[in-house]
């Protein structure tokens, strides 16, 4: 080991500082106590438009999510989600608002806009870090915190024309 932390290390520390950040967004978390709450571990894909390059610039995000979940409730187990969104991106920088929209297995809907946002190139790969707000639908007024490692596939496309267009990965989803 030699002191190296493995991605699934490194995924834990992200997960770990986003639960710290949900937690400081949402100091009013025990009011929320008595509703359900849900964690989920699944994976995103998002794309770029124009790919991400070591310079910001104004860009358009698509993507999509597919989860496993437990929750207080015990009907739901899954969703899968849409992405959208757009800001100012590059490879090392990220200020944008992204709205996603998650699809329940008990056909219920929920709609998070994430304002806050950290996008980290580590080794070439993006450390993603989202904190938003569920803003209609199933836990309507609810904290989310969204963290994930998408695998950037060629970092060195953030110096190629182009930029990286596509990320992926494992993600995860806690909304208290």
């Amino acid at each position: 080991m030699g002191g190296r932390f493995s991605w699934g290390h490194r995924l834990g520390c992200v997960v770990a500082a986003s639960l710290a950040a949900l937690l400081h967004a949402a100091p009013d978390a025990s009011a929320h106590a008595s509703r359900a709450a849900v964690s989920c571990a699944g994976s995103n894909t998002i794309s770029f438009s124009p790919g991400l390059s070591t310079a910001a610039q104004r860009t358009r995000i698509r993507g999509s999510g597919a989860y496993s979940c437990v929750s207080t409730d015990p009907a739901l187990r899954s969703g899968t989600s849409s992405i959208s969104g757009g800001g100012w991106n590059g490879c090392f920088f990220s200020d944008a608002t992204t709205v996603e929209r998650i699809t329940w297995n008990t056909g219920e809907q929920t709609t998070v806009v994430y304002r806050m946002g950290n996008v980290q190139q580590v080794a070439g790969q993006a450390v993603v870090l989202v904190v938003g707000r569920v803003t209609k639908g199933k836990f309507t007024g609810r904290t989310v915190a969204s963290p994930g490692l998408q695998a950037t596939l060629d970092p060195l496309k953030c110096v190629a024309k182009g930029g990286v267009g596509l990320i992926t990965g494992p993600s995860a989803l806690v909304i208290v």
